[in-house]
């Protein structure tokens, strides 16, 4: 019996995957400065103590790293959902919505006020898939953050394409997570929202632009940011264990909407915790790991 001839990756009208692939390897080099301004705020925005950052005082979350160097696109160069329009580092994937979808992160070295930052990133992946949600699209960047005293942050940053037919809801994660032995609750409103994406000078309407969410993407509220539901998560796990945790990794499984409650879920693992947020009916919207 002849062998069954290989399958074809999915492809949508005006996806060129080999196209996308090309942007395998592909490099940017950007830098920052850690401020005392900066810290002050990030700490601020998670609801700590302002306090006066002084030179050399290591930032509130391991995560601080993603308020530093954003993509800085011209006003004009934005598209409607308010990211920069598709090209330049990233592949120009011709699939609307754009999230994070996940990421997995080492922390060799903790930032600083006063650090001068270099982040190298390239494009080591691109993919697509047929999921229960529709066509995906997944671009993988890896990420590598260094100060004066070497590197401080590895990553892997997942981002993930979707068309605008796709559920809102998410496909779940499977089998739930076992009752959490530490708990505790929040309640992400827009106030909370916009800062966050004034920190991490992030555009994209879906975490502040009530109107669009709900009349052209077709969400209930606002977007809780994935980044920002890791950072306060990745928090909680550095108050449970007493330390920031050498590696963090998460993913998330559904969106989680502003103005109602959010818990923020924990059990010990090996070597430090289990966590996850959940939504106001219990349901997990972002699985994450720390050690």
């Amino acid at each position: 019996m002849p062998a069954s001839p290989p399958v074809a990756p999915p492809v949508a009208p005006g996806l060129d995957l080999d196209h996308l692939r090309g942007w395998i390897g592909r490099t940017e080099t950007a830098r920052d400065l850690v401020t005392a301004r900066g810290i002050r705020e990030l700490r601020a925005t998670l609801d700590l103590p302002p306090g006066d950052p002084q030179p050399g005082e290591a930032a509130p979350v391991a995560t601080a790293h993603w308020c530093l160097a954003p993509p800085a696109a011209p006003q004009s160069a934005l598209g409607p959902d308010g990211h920069p329009a598709r090209g330049g580092f990233l592949p120009p994937v011709p699939l609307p919505r754009r999230m994070w979808a996940g990421g997995a992160l080492e922390f060799p070295d903790l930032l600083r006020v006063g650090d001068t930052v270099e982040r190298r990133s390239t494009i080591t992946d691109v993919t697509a898939k047929e999921g229960r949600t529709g066509l995906l699209c997944f671009v993988t960047v890896a990420h590598e953050i260094h100060t004066p005293r070497g590197l401080a942050v590895r990553e892997r940053q997942d981002i993930v394409y979707r068309g605008t037919d796709a559920p809102v809801g998410g496909s779940g994660s499977g089998a739930p997570p076992p009752a959490p032995s530490v708990r505790e609750s929040i309640v992400p409103d827009a106030v909370l929202l916009f800062r966050y994406s004034a920190l991490t000078f992030n555009g994209h309407r879906i975490h502040y632009d009530r109107s669009y969410c709900i009349e052209e993407e077709g969400y209930p509220g606002l977007v809780v940011h994935g980044p920002l539901q890791a950072t306060l998560l990745c928090g909680f796990a550095a108050r449970l264990m007493g330390r920031q945790p050498a590696r963090f990794s998460f993913r998330s499984v559904r969106p989680i909407f502003d103005g109602t409650p959010m818990g923020l879920c924990a059990v010990e693992a090996e070597g430090g915790f289990d966590l996850w947020t959940a939504d106001a009916e219990g349901r997990p919207a972002m699985l994450a790991e720390a050690r």
